[in-house]
């Protein structure tokens, strides 16, 4: 059963919304970086991450092998033990003070025979954590980037891509369309997929969007708002479509959708100059921090 990869709505034309990837960024910024901001970006990505597991575990018998553990400090270990996504498989929120958790996790991954990583952000590392993950075996093997933006201070201007929220069950199928297209599911697994991620449009604080081009569904992303947060996750374009500016758009469209809910952070995450990096700058977002990623070395018991 393959429920979902990780990693970024068509109601009628009265809910169509003409947005491109025309955004200007004003003057008035006022976002400095902080150790409160880089908490409630870490939060608001753990809780959507946390949401998605919580819809996979609900699936009749836990198929997935979906485990979770919070601890102190916001200290979140999740588990989709028959589910190799790395975000699925991660120990979030890292701090000092932290490193007597480290060996315990480590060996819960260890025993459901899970690659689990752990990730370290600036702010909140201390050499004690490192440390405990040397002498466990683990090395610093990637990084990944999280970005952020104040959508008060960013103005929207007129596009031509159509980008509309998921508001039905028919729209639904669309936007699964697009989705399984844009991960490159294989075919054998589309049914059994969209059944577990159905759910994903009654989620609370989630709202699903689609692109199309020439009528055809093209392009998907998430939205997510936790309280005065608002996270952009999970976008995906058709390969047919891409290079399109669907990504761009999309990106834009939930910026001035948190920015009308009153959000007044948001954020998202990208691979160092990947295109989605590209594009969340070229829209205004800016980097708030860029996390190490922590792995077991490939011969460690």
């Amino acid at each position: 059963m393959l429920p979902v990869p990780y990693d970024d709505r068509m109601a009628g034309a009265a809910n169509r919304s003409p947005l491109g990837v025309g955004i200007h960024v004003s003057a008035r910024r006022k976002l400095v970086p902080s150790r409160d901001l880089i908490d409630r970006t870490i939060e608001a990505e753990a809780s959507y991450t946390l949401s998605r597991l919580k819809v996979l575990e609900a699936i009749p018998g836990n198929p997935i092998g979906v485990a979770y553990r919070r601890l102190e400090d916001n200290l979140v270990a999740l588990m989709a033990r028959h589910l190799p996504v790395p975000h699925f498989n991660s120990v979030i929120g890292l701090r000092a003070g932290h490193e007597r958790h480290i060996a315990p996790l480590a060996a819960w991954y260890r025993e459901n025979d899970v690659q689990g990583w752990f990730e370290i952000v600036p702010g909140h590392h201390d050499a004690s954590i490192g440390r405990e993950l040397a002498r466990l075996g683990y090395y610093q093997s990637d990084f990944h980037l999280s970005l952020v933006a104040e959508p008060e201070a960013l103005v929207a201007t007129p596009g031509v891509i159509m980008v509309e929220p998921v508001t039905d069950a028919a729209l639904m199928e669309d936007y699964l369309d697009a989705y399984v297209a844009g991960w490159g599911i294989p075919a054998e697994y589309h049914a059994q997929f969209k059944a577990n991620v159905r759910p994903w449009r009654e989620q609370p604080g989630w709202s699903l969007y689609l692109a199309r081009v020439d009528s055809r569904p093209a392009a998907t992303a998430t939205l997510f708002v936790q309280g005065a947060t608002a996270y952009c996750a999970d976008a995906t374009t058709d390969p047919a479509f891409r290079r399109r500016g669907l990504h761009a758009a999309l990106l834009h469209r939930r910026i001035m959708d948190a920015k009308a809910a009153g959000v007044d952070l948001v954020t998202s995450g990208a691979a160092f100059l990947s295109g989605s990096y590209r594009n969340m700058e070229r829209l205004g977002m800016r980097l708030m921090f860029m996390r190490a990623i922590w792995t077991a070395l490939p011969d460690t018991p």
